[in-house]
């Protein structure tokens, strides 16, 4: 946490142009991992002026950058204002580049922290969406182990990879190869895991709802959820 508060006044120092350039020189990229503990701290502390001129931009860490700190907005946001930019966060989970989905995620969980039920309110809205993109957005948004102490949201998990994995196994076969769609199955592959760690109790039974599916992309989620050491432990525990 002390990096991320010295980064907090680093960026504080700076004006809009500088802090621009502190986010390029510090980014980590090109390389394998994205420097995310700035990415927290821009959110922080960034003018929302500069976050909104972010969004989108050409450049992948800045974009990504804006689309995490939008959560902050979320939060000090009210009424149509906050809609908004419920709308905005909803329009970059969509895009083809994945930090600025992961950012989009990053910001659904800031929401979390502080808003349990307004995050509850956007991720069910987002799972019955058509778009798969969004719908990952809204599981991988919600499956994060530090939002799950909060029973409801728990439950929320669940309904949200449920509803995301009926969505998948709705879709016809030919549809399933497209990249976006993938991209859903990919996020199931392991947010079954962290929804059903956070409630068990009705995690474990929904799970062996999913298991008798002979979908076989239901099969393959089933398959790549059982390799995480959180849900085998809690499977050896049911015997």
């Amino acid at each position: 946490m002390s990096k991320r508060l010295d980064l907090q006044e680093e960026l504080r120092s700076l004006d809009e142009s500088g802090m621009r350039e502190f986010l390029t020189a510090h980014s980590g990229l090109p390389g394998p991992r994205g420097n995310l503990e700035l990415l927290a701290a821009f959110g922080d502390v960034a003018p929302t002026e500069l976050i909104l001129r972010l969004v989108g931009s050409d450049d992948e860490y800045l974009a990504a950058c804006a689309a995490a700190a939008l959560g902050r907005l979320l939060v000090e946001a009210t009424g149509a204002r906050r809609e908004e930019l419920a709308t905005l966060l909803h329009s970059q989970a969509s895009d083809e580049r994945w930090r600025i989905r992961e950012g989009v995620a990053m910001a659904l969980q800031r929401l979390g922290d502080a808003d349990a039920a307004q995050l509850r309110v956007v991720v069910r809205r987002w799972a019955y969406d058509a778009d798969p993109l969004v719908q990952r957005a809204a599981v991988a948004g919600i499956c994060e182990p530090r939002l799950l102490s909060d029973p409801e949201t728990a439950r929320t998990a669940l309904e949200v990879c449920r509803a995301a994995t009926d969505s998948l196994t709705r879709r016809p076969l030919q549809e399933r190869k497209r990249g976006d769609v993938r991209v859903l199955r990919q996020g199931l592959g392991y947010c079954w895991s962290v929804a059903i760690a956070g409630d068990p109790e009705r995690g474990l039974p929904a799970f062996a709802a999913l298991e008798a599916s002979t979908d076989a992309d239901a099969n393959w989620i089933v398959r790549e959820n059982r390799k995480k050491a959180r849900l085998s432990r809690l499977l050896d525990q049911a015997g």
